[in-house]
């Protein structure tokens, strides 16, 4: 049986995603931040289907002490019950801010919760996934595109947008799946972005000031329900060969911004290696 590890699995689209591949007969290891609402997931899950693989963990990914503390966790897990391997890894989690908010570590918490939380976790897996020739996906928006890394002050702590933050996370999702597939490629692994579009979840109700919790409001009332973009990281998965794209929305290979450069993408891979005190493997 696969193991798939999709984070953000709670709500929203994870929950869908998770729901969709324990359905198919994955055995899908979900993480949240509320023990309620991962149980309530659980629950919702097991009730549609009682032979569900399941099982859920609790991290808060803003922290990158509990994201090494998850990944030992997980580690054991796959040792114990996957023979080591891990078949897909879901970059999912992610969050929305209204005002400049920083992590333990400093670091502004849309870039490190969008961006370094998965770029950390998927380097404390990583021997997982190159033993099962393992796909990385991440969860991004089409709103990447027009935006540049602020190199100079990446985490925006001047003049500080978070409209401005929030596309910069999602570019930096793009920069690492290119990364991976340039340096890991030949080992087996396949990374990519989902571009899940408009979905009527609560992401911009979290933790958001009253200005972005109303437009919220208002906004995901046009959003598509989460089920739909959950069948494209389904189709990911599920693909025997890995598809040959970088970017998908609705289950099709999508162009993405002229910014997605081998250069762009080694200069993050650098900078988030430097953020997060590790060094990825050369295989």
């Amino acid at each position: 049986m696969r193991t798939i590890v999709i984070t953000g699995a709670s709500s929203g689209i994870g929950l869908e995603t998770a729901k969709i591949l324990a359905n198919r007969g994955y055995n899908v290891l979900g993480i949240g931040r509320s023990s309620i609402k991962c149980n309530r997931a659980k629950e919702r899950i097991l009730s549609e289907n009682p032979d569900a693989k399941i099982t859920f963990f609790l991290a808060d990914l803003m922290n990158q002490g509990q994201v090494i503390k998850l990944a030992e966790e997980l580690n054991l897990y796959l040792e114990r019950e996957s023979n080591g391997q891990l078949y897909a890894l879901i970059n999912n989690a992610g969050c929305v801010r209204s005002h400049y908010m920083t992590t333990e570590e400093g670091y502004e918490q849309q870039f490190a919760v969008n961006h370094l939380a998965g770029f950390l976790l998927t380097y404390k897996l990583l021997p997982a996934l190159v033993k099962a020739k393992g796909r990385v996906i991440m969860t991004g928006s089409k709103s990447h595109k027009g935006i540049r890394i602020r190199w100079k002050d990446v985490m925006l702590s001047k003049n500080y947008n978070p409209l401005t933050a929030y596309k910069q996370s999602k570019l930096c999702n793009l920069l690492f799946a290119k990364a991976l597939n340039d340096r890991y490629e030949k080992s087996g692994i396949s990374a990519y972005v989902v571009d899940p579009g408009l979905v009527h979840t609560d992401i911009g109700n979290k933790e958001t000031g009253k200005l972005v919790n109303y437009i919220w409001m208002i906004r995901k009332r046009f959003g598509v329900p989460p089920t739909l973009p959950a069948k494209t990281y389904a189709y990911l998965c599920e693909e025997e060969r890995p598809a040959q794209g970088l970017y998908y929305y609705l289950c099709k290979e999508e162009k993405y911004s002229r910014q997605v450069t081998k250069e762009n993408a080694d200069r993050l891979f650098k900078l988030s290696e430097a953020l997060c005190n590790i060094q990825y493997p050369k295989l």
